[in-house]
């Protein structure tokens, strides 16, 4: 009689088999999301590589913490795990803060905390960053905008400069019968009308929807260039810090246009710096960061951005409320600056199919690009349909 019960015992463990420990590490460390197992005494038993990125301390390490030292005094995260504990159920909570000073500022994620059945006492917590998402929508709304500003950039170009230019051929012939005296208002008549007339040419690249040629671009070389170009001028002062992953595959770009974005943003680090002195620091770092993936409204697809690269800066930072806007056109810190430097380099980068984000706080301010990595036999595959009539551009041909 007592046999059928163990033989029932057996069966179901054999139908749940156990996964081996090398095989459930590799599942675990191939997950983009931060996971981590909480023993009953409150310490991390284990943890995935997403886990020791988020952070920002390696496994051995988090191993000898307790969770309570890792995430903020009072944290709903510590209250949570006693609440899965005591009623053996999951829980789910939204829109978390675990930002810390030593892990910078806000650091919002979803939890999914679950109990582990198979080792009492034990927790399982699954983070998922809520940054990336929402940095993604508000990239998709900022496009949005910018279809505005483009058709604004086309009325201007037509509108503004063809009377600018007869304004200011007014102010010449006035100029050569005018006293010394008048000569200076209608030379201010002049400059104003060329100060008007770059800012409007500035604009009309906006509005250029043409598509882009582009290929396989080693981003390293573009960051070498970029740094060169900075070291001989405007950053001659400024100590560069390399941190690259040298097994990165190319990018899908349009190596010209990279070199105008990263320029930008290396210029503006090297000002946010400025009076830092001999302390200025910018760090160029470039990762694989599988797992970040872009649904475009329209396509049933979604667009895989792999390649990380960031400009870091010790700098004062970016205003908190400069911050969710900074892309935005005519959004500046700068006394003279138009404030179409980091729009331009957002509608690069938007037609790239990539994002673009900022993440700010004293003495660390990050732009980290995001950007798709470039596949021999799709682009093969594409040209091949684009030379046949009547085949419907992909999608990285037109505009994003």
């Amino acid at each position: 009689m007592s046999s059928a019960p163990e033989q029932t015992k057996g069966q179901t463990q054999g139908h749940r088999k156990a996964v081996p420990s090398s095989d459930a590490d590799a599942i675990l460390n191939a997950l983009p999301n931060p996971v981590i197992l909480v023993g009953p005494d409150g310490k991390i038993v284990d943890a995935n590589m997403a886990a020791e990125s988020f952070f920002e301390i390696s496994t051995q390490f988090l191993q000898r913490q307790s969770l309570k030292e890792l995430v903020p005094f009072g944290s709903p995260l510590l209250a949570l795990i006693d609440q899965v504990r005591a009623s053996h159920s999951p829980v789910n909570e939204y829109k978390v803060d675990l930002g810390t000073p030593r892990m910078g500022g806000d650091r919002l994620v979803d939890l999914h905390v679950a109990p582990v059945t198979e080792r009492p006492g034990h927790i399982v917590v699954m983070l998922q960053e809520r940054t990336i998402a929402d940095k993604m929508d508000r990239q998709l709304t900022h496009r949005s905008a910018a279809r505005s500003v483009i058709a604004l950039a086309a009325m201007l170009a037509h509108e503004i400069k063809n009377p600018l230019s007869g304004i200011r051929g007014a102010a010449q012939l006035l100029e050569q019968q005018a006293s010394s005296e008048d000569r200076l208002l209608t030379r201010l008549i002049c400059d104003e009308a060329d100060r008007i007339v770059t800012l409007v040419d500035r604009m009309e690249v906006f509005g250029d929807d043409r598509p882009v040629a582009r290929g396989p671009v080693n981003i390293h070389s573009v960051l070498d260039h970029v740094k060169r170009l900075a070291q001989s001028g405007f950053a001659r002062n400024v100590r560069f810090i390399e941190d690259y992953d040298p097994s990165l595959p190319p990018v899908l770009a349009n190596q010209d246009q990279l070199i105008q974005v990263f320029l930008n943003l290396v210029k503006n680090a090297a000002e946010a710096v400025v009076d830092l002195g001999s302390d200025a620091e910018i760090q160029l770092t470039t990762a694989f960061r599988p797992g970040v993936r872009l649904s475009v409204p329209g396509k049933k697809t979604r667009v895989s951005l792999p390649l990380e690269f960031c400009v870091k800066d010790n700098g004062s930072g970016v205003p908190d409320d400069l911050l969710p806007n900074l892309f935005d056109p005519f959004v500046t810190t700068k006394a003279t600056g138009s404030g179409l430097g980091l729009a331009l380099v957002a509608k690069i980068v938007g037609d790239h199919g990539g994002i673009i984000e900022c993440e700010s706080q004293p003495r660390k301010t990050i732009f980290r690009v995001l950007m798709p990595m470039y596949n021999a036999a799709k682009q093969t595959d594409q040209h091949s349909r684009d030379d046949v009539p009547g085949t419907p551009l992909h999608a990285s041909q037109g505009t994003r």
